[in-house]
């Protein structure tokens, strides 16, 4: 791992003064924290009319919410996950971030489930046009993973690039502040490093933590990636990083890079994929899976929505609104005269081959960070790795075979 120069590179237009502060330093000082530093900064944060989100425990499980103080952070719990299996339970120590990833992803306060795009009301002289105001308070975000990071990347691309741009999207970006948190812990269903996408922050943040162990004379060496970040950091207590504590630092994300749950070999899967269509390993998988649509719910790239129009009930008040969707539904692919992936198993080969393959063609990056988080919340425990690994192990004879749906 190395701690170097951060950027990220925002579309032209979705640019600002913050954005353009992301450029890179021409050096990079470390420095140390202890728990009353992050304290401290949660509030500047607040004080600075940030709404701050960051994990904690709801519901035995660990999922991103509103902040008020380190007090809400899951201190001293971690995450146990497999395929089709979570749970949480208390760990040796008190580490803040000891845990992988949960159900929730940052993309549900950047791209909202349930978002209203625009009333119409007739006040009797006519139609009026109200768009909605997104809400104006900045968002910070408090220990966001290396693979969650490449996700917000990702989702810029789909909202911030090309002709249209999603203006609320790109408004909560802009002004989003970004703590970062290099892994200390890897989960049992994550692939980050076959991925190329983690467990060490690279790029994309203000702030960036790693949670040193015991003993280490700070609780965590931080690094500055924008103006912004240095300007927060000023007003909370630091000193400079020791070398013991940088090379601690080192060693915390190696360890986790060693520990990865699962990997996938993405040489080539782009054609693998799209060179079998036919593979029957898509009527196996479909045996399974229940079009629940849970892998694209928790995913931290999948964007497809939606809309909806209502009224009440004297048709004086309209209203469009937008909601997530998934490509596991019936109608999301329904025309004129029927739905055009009619089986489960022509809807898993939409999502799969869309993911690792034809998101490449669109975006020029591969639509999976590898974060598990589809093969844990998976009621079935349908292993997307497995499922690359068998078709790459068979593919050769697939070629022959024939499927019934297009």
């Amino acid at each position: 791992m190395a701690f170097a120069p951060s950027h990220r590179t925002f579309p032209e237009s979705a640019s600002s003064a913050h954005m353009m502060s992301m450029s890179p330093a021409t050096h990079v000082d470390l420095n140390a924290i202890d728990r009353d530093g992050l304290q401290t900064l949660i509030e500047v944060l607040h004080a600075s009319g940030y709404r701050v989100l960051g994990p904690t425990l709801r519901d035995q499980a660990i999922v991103y919410d509103e902040v008020k103080s380190l007090e809400d952070f899951p201190a001293g719990w971690t995450d146990r996950q497999e395929a089709g299996r979570y749970r949480i339970e208390r760990r040796a120590d008190h580490a803040v971030f000891g845990f992988a990833v949960g159900p929730h992803s940052w993309k549900r306060f950047l791209h909202p489930p349930v978002e209203q795009l625009f009333t119409v009301v007739n006040d009797g002289t006519g139609l009026s046009i109200d768009p909605g105001t997104d809400e104006s308070q900045k968002l910070a975000f408090i220990g966001v993973r290396a693979c969650e990071l490449r996700a917000i990347d990702i989702q810029d691309r789909v909202f911030c690039e090309g002709r249209y741009v999603d203006p609320r999207y790109a408004q909560r970006r802009r002004d989003a502040f970004i703590v970062a948190v290099n892994c200390s812990e890897a989960g049992g269903t994550c692939f980050c490093v076959s991925m190329q996408t983690g467990p060490a922050v690279e790029a994309g943040f203000d702030m960036a933590l790693t949670e040193l162990p015991a003993g280490e004379g700070a609780d965590f060496l931080v690094e500055v990636g924008s103006e912004a970040g240095a300007t927060f950091l000023r007003q909370v207590p630091h000193r400079p990083a020791t070398t013991a504590q940088i090379e601690a630092a080192h060693g915390v994300v190696a360890r986790t890079a060693s520990q990865m749950g699962r990997s996938m070999e993405t040489a080539g899967i782009k054609v693998l994929l799209q060179e079998n269509p036919h593979h029957p390993r898509w009527d196996e998988v479909a045996q399974r899976c229940l079009s629940c649509g849970n892998c694209t719910m928790v995913c931290p790239t999948c964007f497809c929505t939606t809309v909806e129009d209502s009224s009440d009930l004297t048709g004086e008040v309209a209203g469009r609104t937008r909601k997530w969707d998934s490509c596991f539904t019936l109608d999301f692919s329904r025309l004129h005269g029927g739905s055009v992936r009619r089986t489960g198993a022509a809807r898993y080969r939409q999502w799969l081959t869309h993911k690792l393959a034809n998101w490449i063609d669109q975006f020029g990056t591969s639509g999976c960070v590898g974060c598990g988080r589809c093969i844990t919340w998976c009621p079935v425990g349908i292993d997307i790795t497995q499922e690359v690994a068998v078709i790459r192990a068979s593919s050769g004879a697939a070629k022959e075979g024939r499927h019934e749906d297009t």
